[in-house]
């Protein structure tokens, strides 16, 4: 709850691009939603399982100055829930060994059920 009695939101920003610009806003969003203390899901899916790899290359910069590489190490230290799609996970030969801390292989069925209490954002 927030001050005054106002419940607290839920947001689940699902991902499906590889492309540097979507995944940069889908990361900053999440993580101003967490900052300000609303529930914050992550789901990628497609080729935006690729996000979830260690050591992915995130330092390229947008054309507003930011980058992937801003945002993702705060939602992996403050642990915000990030599914990642199976088959699209081992369609492209990643396993959970390969992926940051917050992220864990994840189900269509659970990204359903997020969906259905949640404001989606798809980016």
């Amino acid at each position: 709850m927030f001050p005054g009695g106002r419940a607290m939101a839920e947001y689940l920003f699902v991902l499906h691009t590889d492309d540097n610009e979507k995944a940069t806003r889908c990361f900053q969003f999440s993580k101003i939603a967490h900052e300000k203390g609303h529930s914050v899901n992550i789901f990628l899916v497609d080729n935006g399982v690729e996000w979830a790899v260690k050591g992915k290359d995130a330092s390229q910069k947008t054309l507003t100055g930011d980058c992937p590489g801003d945002y993702l190490p705060y939602l992996e230290e403050n642990g915000v829930t990030s599914g990642v799609c199976t088959p699209c996970a081992k369609g492209r030969n990643i396993d959970e060994q390969m992926m940051l801390a917050n992220m864990k292989l994840d189900t269509g069925g659970n990204l359903i059920d997020m969906a259905a209490t949640a404001s989606v954002f798809n980016f």
